[in-house]
């Protein structure tokens, strides 16, 4: 099973590459990448790719862990060169995220003692060839700065 959506994955990427810009295309396969892998470490993906309305900024993922309500965002990258992917996660960035943590939260009725931040940076081809990439996963990466 594991090999058919790998398989499926890749396909999927591969069509992507024919119709979007070369840095969408790879920006969503790093997603596609981060999902199975936080799905294998235990999360439910409740989201994808969501735009709240009043929020103007669109969420990578919203996930479950256990009780807490978790919102990723994934940053993919073809190397390291200039950088590790998540430090292009900004105070601007941040502020965009929490605001829009703050409308799901209203809208799920939940509070923000249930509500994390993480980061999932994905290094395609982080060493050259022996590895397709590589993936860290921040819990709790930011805050929410107080009101």
């Amino acid at each position: 099973m594991r090999a058919l959506l790998k398989l499926s994955d890749w396909l999927r990427h591969r069509a992507r590459l024919r119709t979007w810009n070369s840095a969408h295309a790879w920006g969503r396969r790093g997603e596609d990448l981060a999902h199975r892998y936080l799905q294998k470490q235990g999360y439910t993906i409740v989201a994808r790719n969501l735009q709240l309305r009043g929020a103007h900024v669109e969420i990578d993922m919203v996930a479950r862990d256990g009780e807490t309500i978790v919102f990723v965002e994934v940053k993919t990258r073809a190397s390291n060169e200039f950088g590790t992917p998540d430090q292009a996660v900004d105070q601007e960035k941040r502020a965009y995220l929490v605001r829009a943590a703050a409308a799901y939260l209203r809208a799920a009725d939940a509070g923000w003692d249930r509500a994390r931040f993480d980061i999932v940076s994905v290094t395609l081809n982080p060493d050259g060839r022996r590895v397709p990439f590589e993936i860290t996963h921040i819990k709790d990466a930011f805050s929410r700065p107080p009101i």
